[in-house]
């Protein structure tokens, strides 16, 4: 068989199968745009069923005057071929706003649940934490998420502990003298705690155990009780607010003076000074302060009986 024969067979071939290729494509081409195709389309969980002649998914979307935002997704791509029996998913995307460590985010998202969307911007979350709403919670539209922070620690706190005084009487020493014999110290305690916060702020403390690691020292006082008293005198003690104090008035004790006063009804005294003139009035020999006037008598007795020594000492 001569070769020329043979390329003009071989071309002929080529020729026959690149037209057969270009027919079928064409006829297949005509076909799938002219046939009306049946789709199911999921709009955010809404499932219809749609008659379409549309030759990719953006041409569907387009005749079914469907709008994307540019957050929302779309399966399969929009430059996808739009096949038969194909199933047109959409997810719409939602704002959310999350308010976490004092600072808000706001963004957009496909998710459906919380835990997710806290994932995607990066919002981790500790063991005790809380999201409001709950975090299994599914999400709408401008939804704000709330993040607690909740910490747990055992601390160590020192403390202390206040030292007691014993006072001693001595009635061989003046009601003005004191004397120290033993010099109280404060006593420390270690006392753990398991301190709760709230967003770094605490909001309970549980003690857990505590230890004494220093006893306090107890102060131990003498004090003295002689009283040398001049004349006595008896009459009328009364009571007016002026000082607030252990104080009183008279007209024969000098100011700056010290008086022993004693209700002759029920033997309570009180010492006080004079830093006032008076009281007038018949049989009215002191006047003392509110304040000392109540270690003797009851206020609403107004006028009680005295008896007044002028304090030597």
């Amino acid at each position: 068989m001569p070769k020329k024969f043979i390329k003009l067979l071989f071309f002929t071939l080529i020729i026959f199968i690149l037209w057969r290729t270009f027919f079928h494509s064409q006829k297949r081409e005509l076909l799938f745009s002219e046939q009306p195709r049946l789709v199911t389309l999921s709009d955010n969980g809404l499932t219809s069923s749609l008659n379409s002649s549309a030759q990719t998914v953006d041409n569907f979307l387009a005749e079914q005057k469907i709008t994307l935002s540019e957050h929302d997704e779309v399966l399969p791509d929009k430059a996808s071929l739009l096949l038969p029996g194909e199933n047109i998913r959409i997810r719409r995307a939602v704002n959310i706003k999350i308010l976490v460590d004092g600072k808000k985010i706001e963004n957009y998202t496909i998710a459906k649940n919380i835990v997710t969307v806290l994932g995607e911007n990066n919002v981790t979350l500790g063991r005790l934490d809380k999201t409001t709403p709950d975090v299994n919670g599914f999400l709408e539209n401008n939804t704000q998420i709330i993040v607690t922070r909740i910490n747990v620690e055992e601390k160590v706190i020192p403390e202390d502990i206040a030292y007691k005084t014993i006072t001693k009487l001595d009635n061989k020493m003046g009601w003005r003298e004191k004397s120290t014999q033993t010099e109280g110290e404060t006593g420390i305690r270690e006392v753990k705690y398991k301190i709760t916060y709230r967003d770094g702020k605490e909001i309970s403390r549980v003690v857990l155990e505590k230890n004494i690691t220093k006893d306090p020292v107890t102060e131990v006082i003498t004090q003295g009780t002689y009283v040398k008293t001049g004349n006595a005198q008896k009459g009328i003690g009364t009571w007016y607010a002026f000082k607030g104090g252990l104080f009183a008035a008279s007209t024969t004790i000098a100011r700056g003076n010290y008086a022993r006063v004693t209700n002759t009804a029920n033997g309570k005294s009180v010492i006080v000074q004079i830093n006032d003139y008076g009281p007038q009035g018949k049989g009215r020999i002191i006047d003392l302060d509110k304040v000392a006037f109540q270690k003797i008598a009851s206020i609403g007795a107004g006028v009680i009986g005295v008896k007044v020594e002028e304090v030597l000492n």
